[in-house]
């Protein structure tokens, strides 16, 4: 039995570094570590208005001695462990990005949470105790290294903590879905009043919750918002927005960091939407074409994640 532990959340980002040779780089856990002589890739926390971008190659430069360049987005992944030792379980929603080596000279570490950094064949990894999200993003077999808690703690979906000037703050982790139909209609939400971006048209989704994984979170919000189920598609994008103060139902500033990731969604069986999750942030959902979505007011992350989707088109055409 464990015992009762503290619910924490983080995002982190981490980068598979291939070189010539198809090696893969990998940084192990020191002693100082919650779980010594566990490779995995490297990457960390995402600082609080970071994005996850610059994580990677901060944490990487940091880990291996080795200066990167993000090249593309893999994967995202949620998992839940337990660190009886801290008293905590933790929830960590991963961003795991393809990256190239731009210079530097791979050393060790002293003292410090990962204390070996290795080029390693896809052979040497798999017989080495690796962190399951590590396993996962390479493809190779589990390693079930990590404990995880008999039952996940609850863990408030809204959860703000002073930060070092006074003002609250609070990073938050979303998956988000740019809908479409078999005409090619796209699928939006109004966000309510009261709060951020009040009658603009926003992506149906929203934050997930403590141990969900994003494509799980995605699916469950588009039929609470909107009344309509759908297939889960490629990963198109990360999108990290910081509102310093952040004004919302709260009644407070918040200073808010928001890393948001968007999918493709396939509706096959539209119908008429509406809101089932009502007085909540969305006050409605509609169908929309593409033209008449030109003409609409829309949030910053929507923008974004539209400019993606319609890049992704024009690449498979």
């Amino acid at each position: 039995m464990t015992p009762a532990l503290e619910p924490l959340r983080r995002i982190a980002a981490y980068g598979i570094c291939s070189d010539p040779s198809d090696r893969v780089l990998l940084v192990r856990a020191s002693s100082a570590s919650g779980t010594p002589g566990v490779w995995s890739l490297p990457g960390g926390a995402v600082d609080h208005g970071e994005h996850p971008y610059d994580t990677v190659v901060r944490e990487t430069a940091a880990e291996t001695g080795l200066s990167v360049a993000v090249v593309r987005l893999r994967h995202v992944l949620a998992d839940l462990r337990a660190l009886p030792g801290r008293g905590i379980a933790l929830h960590t929603d991963r961003l795991v990005y393809e990256t190239s080596v731009r210079g530097g000279t791979l050393r060790d570490r002293v003292g410090q949470p990962t204390d070996l950094a290795r080029w390693l064949s896809r052979d040497e990894a798999a017989v080495l105790p690796l962190r399951p999200f590590t396993a996962e993003a390479l493809g190779l077999p589990p390693a079930p290294v990590d404990l995880r808690p008999e039952e996940p703690p609850e863990f408030p979906s809204f959860h703000a903590v002073p930060g070092p000037d006074g003002l609250h703050r609070a990073q938050r982790f979303a998956a988000y879905a740019v809908a479409t139909d078999r005409r090619g209609r796209l699928l939006l939400t109004r966000i309510a009043d009261g709060y951020p971006g009040a009658g603009r048209w926003h992506l149906p989704g929203g934050g997930t919750e403590y141990g969900e994984q994003p494509g799980i979170a995605l699916i469950r919000e588009l039929e609470e918002e909107t009344g309509q189920r759908g297939r889960l598609g490629e990963l198109l994008g990360v999108a990290s927005h910081r509102d310093a103060a952040s004004l919302g139902p709260e009644g407070y500033p918040i200073d808010w960091h928001g890393v948001r990731a968007f999918y493709r969604v396939q509706v096959s069986r539209p119908s008429r939407p509406r809101v089932l999750d009502a007085g909540g942030s969305t006050a409605e959902a509609r169908w929309f074409t593409p033209d008449q979505v030109a003409d609409l007011p829309l949030t910053e992350v929507t923008v974004e994640a539209l400019r993606d989707h319609l890049q992704g088109r024009v690449a498979e055409s």
